[in-house]
């Protein structure tokens, strides 16, 4: 298909797309609309950034206008599930710009806001609700609203949820759907768990798959800053200050270590804000909507609540903590070079644990990246003394340090209780259970089984570092009377 008016879509929807200037379809568009329209479960393998949301959106809204009927009471005809309140918003909002002249009733039903209100919103029923697992999960244990009438079910950044621990809760979900319904999933990737919950869910599914996530956007300039640890603040602070940049995405690996950045880059004058699960829903939506609006130009952010960041004119993706998940470092440098601009990405990488996870990249996306080195040479010696060929030297004191063999999966989902979670206080947000219902905080469970926020909230020995939450996490697992006895604790 190389244009919308193919698809040969209802005349309300086409109306509305010439609205948003939509003219040619992006590969996953082109491939999932035409299944999608003819009823078909399908699944969408495609990373963030190449417009999965339209290519559900626009054949769900045409299917509801061919067989238009009036939602029951507390019930929904389209169900969209998504990790995080920010995607979910924006999802919501992309349907109500398709369906403008659809009369459409839709309704979000998100964590960290009152649930009263989206019991009201819900009373009268709806066409199309957005939400997040834990919240969706509160309202029907409340009795707010009923899945009996459920038509069509989204599952969008399938791999994300269950990076977060979402998907006990969305088998939970799936099980008060009706039999009789049709599913499209999308996940960036595809992880053992994950293929076994779309096997589970979809019916004959067609499967799409386009840029598949190893590859990283051809217009993105990679380059790699060998910087001191310590020196990392000031050398973001010169970053910012000498690069051309129109808006610069900064991330780290915690919330505390976003806040510290935030305050470093303001004794330094340059105006920046944190976005992550510990903002109110108010701050996050204000703090996104002046960087859209251009009034600030740095976003400090971590992973999990920039997963609904989708700002056009990001020049530069900064990685002040690089990722220990290589697959995560692709999505973060998608946030730039969008609708055919160019974008630079820049990680500042201090040696030791980063390096591996620099050499887990560039194996995953099979290029050496350039490397500028920066270290001072004490700096040069500690990394040297630090990195993987001297176990006993590096695990000594490095903050971040795991224990060899582990895993290191704590770090990503460190953003998901506050704000996102349903079990923080006040019941603010969604799920934060591991993907076999349990918690393990306190259970010696895998390091990377379950979020665990309180490792971020309380960094006891890592306080002040951006990457302590590991060092805690692995700290704490010494002192359990089920862990190894003959295994020596770690200093921090």
């Amino acid at each position: 298909m190389t244009s919308f008016q193919d698809f040969g879509l209802a005349d309300p929807i086409s109306r509305a797309l010439k609205e948003e200037n939509y003219v040619t379809p992006t590969p996953i568009q082109a491939q999932t609309i035409p299944f999608a329209l003819t009823g078909r479960d399908v699944i969408g393998i495609a990373q963030t950034g190449t417009g999965k949301t339209a290519s559900f959106a626009l054949p769900i809204l045409h299917r509801l206008l061919e067989n238009r009927i009036r939602p029951q009471p507390k019930t929904c005809r389209v169900l969209v599930l998504s990790p995080t309140r920010e995607l979910s918003g924006q999802i919501l909002d992309s349907f109500n710009a398709y369906g403008r002249h659809v009369r459409l009733s839709s309704a979000l039903a998100i964590g960290g806001v009152p649930m009263g209100r989206q019991v009201r919103s819900l009373m009268q029923g709806v066409d199309v609700l957005v939400a997040t697992p834990g919240r969706l999960l509160d309202l029907v244990q409340s009795n707010g609203l009923k899945l009996s009438s459920v038509e069509f079910l989204v599952l969008d950044e399938a791999d994300r949820m269950l990076d977060m621990g979402f998907i006990n809760d969305i088998r939970k979900v799936v099980a008060k759907l009706p039999i009789k319904r049709q599913t499209l999933f999308f996940s960036a990737t595809m992880p053992k768990d994950i293929a076994e919950l779309a096997d589970s869910m979809l019916r004959d599914p067609a499967r799409v798959a386009v840029t598949p996530v190893a590859s990283t956007a051809e217009r993105i300039t990679q380059r790699i800053m060998q910087v001191d640890f310590s020196a990392k603040p000031a050398f973001l602070t010169k970053l910012l200050k000498d690069e051309p940049i129109n808006r610069a995405l900064v991330f780290t690996r915690t919330k505390h270590g976003a806040d510290k950045v935030v305050k470093s880059l303001a004794k330094a004058g340059i105006a920046a804000n944190a976005i992550h699960g510990n903002k109110s829903q108010n701050h996050r939506e204000r703090t996104l909507a002046a960087f859209r609006s251009g009034e600030i130009r740095t976003l400090v952010a971590t992973d999990i609540a920039a997963r609904g960041i989708d700002v056009d004119g990001i020049s530069h993706v900064i990685n002040f903590d690089l990722p220990n998940v290589p697959e995560t470092y692709v999505h973060r440098i998608g946030r730039t070079a969008r609708a055919g601009a160019e974008g630079i990405a820049i990680s500042l990488v201090a040696g030791g644990e980063e390096l591996s996870y620099l050499r887990d990249i560039e194996r995953l996306i099979r290029v050496a990246l350039p490397r500028e080195d920066h270290r001072t040479d004490a700096g040069r010696e500690a990394a040297h003394a630090k990195s993987p060929a001297a176990p006993h030297q590096h695990r000594a004191g490095r903050p971040g340090s795991r224990p060899q063999g582990a895993r290191p999966g704590n770090a990503r989902h460190g953003d998901s209780r506050h704000g996102d979670s349903r079990h923080g206080a006040g019941r603010p947000g969604d799920g934060q259970k591991s993907s076999n219902g349990s918690r393990r905080r306190r259970s010696g469970g895998k390091p990377n089984s379950a979020p665990n926020d309180r490792l971020e909230q309380r960094p006891a020995h890592g306080a002040g570092k951006p990457d302590g939450i590991q060092g805690v996490a692995f700290l704490r697992r010494e002192s359990r009377p089920n862990g190894n006895p003959n295994r020596k604790p770690y200093s921090h």
